[in-house]
Order: C-alpha cells, then sequence, then structure tokens
C-alpha cells in the first residue's frame, strides 16, 4: 500500500477550493447588501425578466457561498453557485463574453473559474473538513 504524501491531501483541497469561491462569492453578494438591489433587479428587468428575479442574487452570491464554506449542503450550494454565474454571464455580461481585456484575459474569466469552481466543488463535495464531515446525502 502507497503511503500518502504530505501534499496528497483531498480533503485539505476541498476546503481550500470551497472556501476561495465561496469567500470571493460571498464578498460579491455582501456589496449587494450593504448598497442595495436597484441595480440588479433593473438588469434583470432590462432583459426581459420579472424584477424580483434580481433577488435570487442573494441565494447564488450569500446563502450558497456561506453553505460551501461551512460544509453543509456542498453540492447543492455548488451548484446554484454554478448558475448564478451562469446567469451573470447571460443577463450582465454577454456583451464581452467573448472579449478579451488590456492584458489579453478573458473579459469574463472570474466568472467563468466561479462558476467551474461552484460546478467542481458539487462533484466533489465537501469533504472531512466541514460541517458535515463530508458524510452528509448532499455533501
Amino acid at each position: 500500500m502507497p503511503t500518502k504524501t504530505f501534499i496528497d491531501q483531498p480533503d485539505l483541497g476541498k476546503l481550500v477550493l470551497r472556501l476561495a469561491v465561496g469567500l470571493i462569492l460571498f464578498l460579491h453578494g455582501l456589496g449587494k447588501i450593504e448598497s442595495g438591489m436597484a441595480g440588479t433587479v433593473d438588469l434583470a428587468a432590462s432583459n426581459g425578466f420579472p424584477g424580483w428575479l434580481g433577488y435570487g442574487t442573494y441565494v447564488g452570491e450569500v446563502l450558497a457561498p456561506l453553505l460551501m464554506m461551512l460544509g453543509k449542503f456542498t453540492r447543492p450550494a455548488g451548484l446554484l453557485v454554478a448558475f448564478n454565474m451562469l446567469m451573470t454571464v447571460v443577463v450582465a455580461h454577454r456583451d464581452i463574453a467573448f472579449q478579451r481585456n488590456d492584458f489579453g484575459g478573458w473579459q469574463i474569466e472570474l466568472n467563468v473559474v466561479l462558476l467551474l469552481g461552484g460546478l467542481a466543488v458539487a462533484l466533489l463535495g465537501a469533504g472531512k473538513f466541514s460541517l458535515s464531515k463530508g458524510e452528509g446525502k448532499w455533501d
């Protein structure tokens, strides 16, 4: 049986991924809590959605990241984060989705990294460094 090396720590890797994606997105949600939802509601309405759907941002940028960081209902939280980030591209950034920034990077790279990070969390689960210890049905 091969021995584990100090770098072979999948549960620690899951924690790092959950914290990175969750914290970055939570800070965006916190900004919306502090400044209000008028801009988000107006953006939803101007794109043909009912304005109240903009409040779904609280689920995708506050609740889901908190659950993800804590490691409770981690897989659904990851899916919510991925869906939230897909909607940011479709609703708010579709006009720049295929453009590069002044430094050569992709205009929507943060959105895509968070979308894929949320999807990775949904696929990997919470791991043992979580409230659920990775043993919950949804973790």
